[in-house]
């Protein structure tokens, strides 16, 4: 799994970003990840979490994501 901090959220579309040092993606790629891979609470911008990457048509994607 890797780690990371959630960078930008939009709370009415559901979605954000997340910022990692994951060695596989480009220094300035974020990761997506929509709040259907979550459940639970909404995330904050500047919260820590543990997810694994997929490969999708636009990037990577964030599932199984977990709160630190």
């Amino acid at each position: 799994m890797a780690n990371g901090k959630v960078d930008f959220f939009n709370d009415t579309g559901g979605y954000g970003f997340i910022s990692t040092d994951d060695g596989d993606l480009d220094d300035d790629e974020d990761v997506f990840f929509h709040m259907e891979d979550v459940g639970g609470p909404d995330l904050e911008e500047g919260q820590e979490v543990e997810f694994d990457i997929e490969s999708s048509p636009k990037g990577p994607r964030a599932t199984n994501l977990v709160r630190n």
